[in-house]
């Protein structure tokens, strides 16, 4: 990688919330962030497991907040922890997602409920929150959403996982248009 492209990802001094940080892409994303300079604040039901120890080990800071995002009523609270803790926010990744998986026929509504909660409810009242305090801070904000290649495959099986994942690709567009 040159040095120019490296520059080009230069975060120093900016504040990163990413959901489901404890594990997999969450992970990744908040270390990768961390590397280009972020302070991370990494959201997550359970044990935040190897994440906050290699954003520490790249000198960054980390928050762990404990939140269980099948309900939006910690989204306030998410961002006013991020706040406490490093006085702003820069970016917001709305990665955690759950699925589950059943014949369509059969798909039950508290699966189907339960997905939706998670993979996009959460994720749209977690983005409007954060960019609330975009604009108290009047510094602008990036928000990052994680969608599916199931919303343009469709899948099999994952009824309400197509469909949130195809909500999140929707609301993207629309939070990029407003």
């Amino acid at each position: 990688m040159s040095p120019n492209t490296v520059n080009t990802f230069d975060l120093t001094g900016k504040v990163a919330i990413v959901t489901g940080s404890n594990t997999g892409l969450g992970a990744g994303m908040a270390v990768a962030l961390a590397a280009a300079g972020c302070d991370i604040v990494g959201v997550s039901r359970a044990d935040t497991g190897t994440t906050a120890a290699r954003v520490d080990a790249l000198g960054r800071r980390f928050a762990d907040v404990r939140a269980d995002l099948a309900s939006s009523a910690s989204v306030d609270d998410i961002v006013r922890a991020a706040v406490e803790a490093f006085g702003r926010i820069d970016v917001l990744v709305n990665n955690a997602g759950i699925i589950r998986r059943e014949d369509a026929l059969e798909f039950g509504e508290d699966d189907w409920d339960a997905v939706m909660d998670v993979n996009l409810k959460s994720l749209f009242f977690l983005s409007q929150s954060a960019a609330r305090q975009f604009v108290r801070q009047q510094s602008g904000g990036k928000i990052i959403n994680v969608a599916s290649m199931l919303s343009f495959q469709g899948g099999i099986r994952v009824a309400s996982y197509t469909a949130s994942k195809s909500g999140v690709l929707g609301l993207t567009r629309l939070l990029a248009n407003e």
